[in-house]
C-alpha cells in the first residue's frame, strides 16, 4: 500500500489542509480513507482533503508523508491525476 500525504499548506475553515493520495489506485485510496473514517465528501476526483490535525493518525495507519514535489511527481506518474482543466464542469 502506498498512500501519500503532502504538507498541509491550504488554510480554510480554521485549520490547514493537505492531500491524501494513492500512487496505485483509487480503490486503495478509498479503502484507506474508509479505515481512517474520512468521509467521501472529502474526496476531490484524485485526492482527499485532510486537515493537518489528522496527520499523526493517518501516518499511524500507514500513510507516508512526502514533500509537495514528490507528490506532484508520483500522482501523475500513477495515471490517477485529474488535470485542472478536467475539474471544471464536473
Amino acid at each position: 500500500m502506498t498512500v501519500l500525504l503532502d504538507p498541509a499548506l491550504w488554510p480554510r475553515h480554521g485549520t490547514v489542509w493537505g492531500h491524501l493520495v494513492s500512487d496505485r489506485s483509487l480503490e486503495e485510496l478509498h479503502a484507506f480513507a474508509d479505515r481512517a473514517g474520512i468521509p467521501r465528501r472529502a474526496f476531490d476526483l484524485d485526492h482527499y482533503d485532510v486537515p493537518t490535525e489528522r496527520y499523526p493518525e493517518l501516518e499511524a495507519l500507514g500513510a507516508e508523508r512526502v514533500g509537495s514535489r514528490e507528490l506532484v511527481r508520483r500522482l501523475p506518474a500513477s495515471g490517477l491525476r485529474v488535470a485542472s482543466r478536467d475539474r471544471h464542469g464536473r
